[in-house]
């Protein structure tokens, strides 16, 4: 498979071949387990107080009262029976709980190298809800690492036929329904560009605020950055260099 290398004005100055790693079969059952894996051991353990609602030397009135024999406060208010107004919570989240979830490495390589696949492949990348005018791959020369401006980006993107997803997820941006709202993570943003770079620390601080735009290196790749929410077919720009190191990497696989 074929790919073409733009420059900064959007002109195509050289055609390369793809590395084999972007030729697997898409595999969205491996790439959602993979996803869950990665999910499930960030997760941070938590739970109530072992002895919460239990706190009180509570004692049932006993019968002939016109009431139920629950253990009830000197007040009359029920307490740490399970079930009642003003119980205990029955069968409450404890910390002890193991959240960690395993994954052979060869299914997590296979999950990475079938959503690495997916980003050339036109039709999944369209499903995921992304806007472009642009030939996948999308492939730039390595001066892009260099821009440090955020609107020298947003101009070579739109050259390059992929500034319309940005401003997608620029204008989904929306309030978080529930309670996160009030947790430090009011809004949520709709997944973007991913831009993937040799060296990422000028692009990054160009870059880096651009809505729903990821910007990582050949070697912080997975399956979260690739199929956000376990879906594949994320939009993907690719420096030269950077396709040349996956190539390294993944293509003797």
């Amino acid at each position: 498979m074929k790919a073409k290398v733009f420059d900064l004005e959007g002109n195509v100055i050289e055609e390369i071949d793809l590395p084999s790693c972007f030729s697997y079969e898409y595999r969205p059952d491996v790439i959602t387990k993979a996803f869950n894996v990665i999910r499930a051991n960030r997760r941070q353990p938590y739970g109530t107080k072992p002895t919460a609602g239990k706190d009180y030397s509570a004692e049932s009135f006993g019968p002939g009262r016109g009431m139920a024999r629950v253990p009830r406060l000197p007040t009359g208010r029920a307490a740490i029976a399970p079930g009642t107004v003003g119980g205990r919570e029955a069968h409450p989240p404890k910390a002890e709980k193991i959240w960690e979830m395993k994954i052979n490495k060869k299914e997590m390589l296979l999950a990475k190298l079938s959503a690495l696949s997916a980003t050339v492949n036109e039709e999944l990348v369209r499903k995921r809800g992304h806007k472009f005018k642009a030939e996948l791959p999308v492939v730039v020369e390595n001066k892009f690492e260099e821009l440090q401006k955020t609107k020298e980006v947003l101009k070579v993107l739109e050259k390059l036929g992929l500034k319309e997803d940005v401003e997608r997820a620029r204008e989904g941006k929306h309030i978080r329904a529930g309670k996160g709202k009030r947790r430090g993570r009011k809004y949520k943003i709709p997944k973007s560009l991913l831009i993937i770079a040799m060296n990422k620390e000028k692009i990054e601080k160009a870059a880096g605020n651009l809505p729903g735009v990821d910007i990582i290196t050949p070697d912080e790749i997975n399956v979260e950055y690739l199929a956000p929410g376990g879906q594949a077919g994320r939009l993907t720009l690719y420096t030269l260099n950077a396709l040349q190191r996956i190539g390294e990497k993944y293509g003797s696989v």
